[in-house]
């Protein structure tokens, strides 16, 4: 079995070295490469070793985390890299996704959790924190203000017709968790979950979960 390749950029050395070992023991399909203490290193180090999945702190001497995507991603444009903070101010996650970065995770995630992004991620599913992904949601349609060439207060309508809970989910969904993984997130049942998904599904006037993310992608492009 091919194992993803992992860099984990970080300067503090025992988080970093901490969450090596749990990959390394306990996600038999990943194999960690390598750690860099800041933006630089990690430039460097993927111009001789290639990762598959780049673990990238924010704030960091040196390089900070923003630039180093830039840079990654202007050389290695088929390595995903997951932002991985405990800064989750509107600033850093929108930059950080704009350079680049495939996803935005709060360092509360638990390991588990991160193993499950991580291999999402691989799929395709951009990955950012649920408490993130509800807040860009809502300040983009609520907070927006009608700007030429932007969209209108009419675009923005769908969002007022869901409840503050059937937003969480909506914003879960949109960042790829099934109804299992929102029920335990959220403390719910499953079933109260593909009720609540079903509601959203008839307001939004949506099919299946695949359109919800394309309304959440579109949302990011407005």
């Amino acid at each position: 079995m091919k194992k993803l390749k992992i860099l984990l950029v970080d300067d503090q050395s025992l988080f970093a070295q901490s969450l090596q070992i749990f990959l390394n023991n306990y996600a038999s399909d990943m194999t960690v490469l390598g750690i860099a203490s800041n933006g630089k290193e990690a430039c460097d180090f993927v111009k001789n070793n290639v990762p598959d999945v780049i673990l990238m702190d924010v704030r960091m001497p040196v390089m900070d985390g923003v630039e180093a995507v830039k840079h990654i991603k202007a050389d290695f444009p088929l390595i995903k890299i997951i932002m991985l903070s405990t800064y989750d101010e509107d600033e850093f996650v929108r930059n950080a996704i704009l350079a680049g970065a495939s996803g935005y995770l709060l360092k509360d995630i638990s390991p588990t959790e991160l193993i499950i992004s991580i291999r999402a991620l691989n799929s395709g599913v951009m990955q950012i924190s649920p408490s993130l992904a509800q807040k860009l949601i809502q300040k983009t349609y609520v907070e927006a203000k009608p700007v030429e060439n932007a969209a209108t207060a009419e675009d923005f309508e769908w969002l007022k017709t869901l409840t503050k809970r059937e937003r969480e989910i909506f914003a879960l969904i949109a960042t790829g968790h099934d109804n299992d993984d929102i029920a335990a997130m959220l403390g719910l049942a499953v079933q109260t979950i593909r009720n609540q998904v079903s509601t959203i599904y008839s307001k939004l006037g949506v099919k299946d979960r695949f359109e919800i993310i394309r309304l959440a992608n579109k949302t990011g492009q407005q």
